[in-house]
């Protein structure tokens, strides 16, 4: 019997903004939008190998610091970290609420298992979400990231369920469903435009 159902964060339950629609206004008009949104894919791809660093406040900083220093460097114009951080702005996509209210009338705990540094409850709180999940397990609390199947063996821990009574949601085959099933668990693949297990988080439900 499912417990708890363990949800991936960006490209499951919500979705980046194009931060190069705010930072349009910041940098000089002689940068192009290529350039521009070049720049913050090589942030993104820093953050991402990165995240797990920012452990606390302080660590966290730090790790702001060097993706706004990549932006700045990319560019050729400051940038500051505050500029930075304003600009990633994140939203949940429409099938998120729905899901998750139907998961938690059936009682099941439902964690948000993550490659995100600790500020990742505060990012599900400006979307509303905080209120509709029991916890949160990141990479830079667990001290591992997915695929490593510690970050799940965390989860379970919090969730207080056993791998065989957990149901894993993401969007990528090699982070959630490869580093899942390293861990025992039963993951299912969502791909919103078809070609995964699922196409809407509505449909977790008829896996339970």
């Amino acid at each position: 019997m499912v417990r708890a159902v363990f949800l991936d964060a960006l490209g499951t339950l919500v979705e980046l903004e194009p931060p190069s629609v705010t930072l349009r206004d910041r940098v000089p008009a002689e940068v192009s939008d290529e350039r521009l949104v070049a720049a913050l894919r090589a942030e993104m791809a820093y953050y991402r190998e990165h995240a797990h660093e920012g452990r606390d406040e302080a660590s966290l900083a730090e790790l702001r610091e060097s993706c706004a220093r990549i932006v700045s460097d990319e560019l050729g114009t400051e940038l500051t970290v505050e500029e930075l951080v304003d600009s990633i702005r994140f939203r949940p996509y429409p099938d998120t609420e729905p899901a998750l209210g139907a998961l938690r009338e059936r009682g099941l705990r439902i964690v948000v298992v993550s490659n995100w540094d600790i500020s990742l409850p505060r990012v599900l709180e400006r979307c509303g979400l905080s209120e509709l999940v029991d916890d949160t397990v990141t990479s830079a609390g667990a001290g591992a990231r997915k695929p490593e199947p510690e970050i799940f063996t965390a989860a379970l821990g919090v969730a207080g369920a056993a791998p065989d009574q957990v149901i894993h949601v993401g969007d990528t085959a090699e982070e959630d469903v490869a580093g899942a099933a390293a861990a025992g668990i039963r993951a299912l693949l969502i791909d919103r435009d078809g070609g995964g297990d699922i196409s809407s988080l509505e449909q977790i439900v008829e896996h339970l």
